[in-house]
């Protein structure tokens, strides 16, 4: 973890010196006079209103997930379970929020402790029909509470959404004409922060999910319960049609198991649907590259594993 945060520290910094570069090489050429100081205000600017929009745009959680909170009288059996696993994990009882899809789906949302709402789908509580399983689940996503894991992400996901936001506007710019020796490098430089600050992040992530299965596993006591969910959440995800988990592909990071399929979907062409589409190959390795990149969740079995080797070491 200290070297993941020290990489996207440095990553930060040569965001800042690549814009910044960028910007002193053009106001250079057109003999622009103090061109440093003029530069380092308009990446300061630049990067200060980016971050600006990009964190005022984005929805909450809930309403990504489709969930709507629900009152103790109208779930009470998951609020005793939620009740009870944040006074064992000693995290603040969470707001209950359900989203009615099918995909399994199970995430904490709030950055701090007090302000936390659970979000469940009813996937999920239609696959968890074992109460020591959805317990298990319940402790997991609050042992990301208390090891403050949506402070953590948002933190070091600084430069990701910058450049992110960088790069999506700069894209948006039609016909740059003279301005494309300010664009092109400047996405250029955009998209390496953002493709090496993400698979840091996402290496991050899954450091993070671990830590959080153990913590589950301390809190609840039952490494079994735990896997057993995890194999029951595993395989309501793959029995979920492609288009649906790309609906809930807006919560996958946060989920407590992936929401994105493994391979493409493969849909044939031609009058007769007998023609596959242009360079299926590359597309498939090339989702697949992505895939091992941008993974936030160890691999599902690898986890399952680790909590029966757990349970037998118990």
């Amino acid at each position: 973890m200290a070297a993941a945060l020290a990489a996207l520290a440095t990553l930060t910094v040569g965001l800042l010196v690549g814009v910044w570069a960028v910007l002193y090489g053009v106001l250079s050429f057109f003999e622009v006079r103090p061109a440093t100081p003029i530069a380092a205000g308009i990446t300061a600017m630049t990067l200060l209103t980016v971050g600006y929009l990009e964190y005022r745009q984005v929805e909450t959680i809930e309403r990504i997930a489709d969930a709507r909170p629900v009152d103790r009288e109208a779930e009470p059996a998951l609020y005793e379970i939620a009740t009870r696993v944040a006074a064992q994990l000693d995290v603040p009882a969470p707001t209950i929020a359900i989203s009615d899809r099918e995909a399994p789906e199970a995430l904490a949302v709030g950055f701090r402790p007090e302000s936390v709402h659970l979000v469940l789908s009813r996937g999920t509580l239609d696959a968890l029909d074992d109460a020591a399983e959805l317990e298990a689940v319940v402790a997991h996503e609050l042992a990301h509470v208390k090891n403050r894991d949506a402070m953590v992400m948002t933190v070091v996901s600084l430069p990701v959404v910058l450049a992110d936001g960088l790069g999506s506007r700069l894209a948006a710019v039609e016909n740059p004409g003279w301005t494309a020796i300010v664009v092109v490098p400047l996405a250029a430089v955009a998209t390496l922060v953002w493709t090496v600050g993400k698979a840091i992040t996402a290496r991050l992530s899954r450091v993070r999910e671990r830590a959080a299965d153990r913590a589950a596993v301390e809190g609840v006591g039952s490494a079994a319960a735990l896997a057993s969910a995890l194999r029951k959440l595993d395989d309501g995800i793959e029995a979920t049609p492609n288009r649906d988990l790309r609906d809930a592909s807006g919560v996958s990071s946060l989920s407590i198991l992936p929401l994105e399929p493994e391979e493409l979907e493969k849909v044939m062409l031609g009058p007769e649907g007998d023609r596959e589409p242009s360079y299926w190959w590359l597309r498939t390795r090339l989702y697949r590259l992505e895939r091992w990149l941008f993974r936030t969740h160890p691999p599902t079995e690898d986890r399952i594993d680790r909590l029966a080797a757990s349970e037998r070491g118990a």
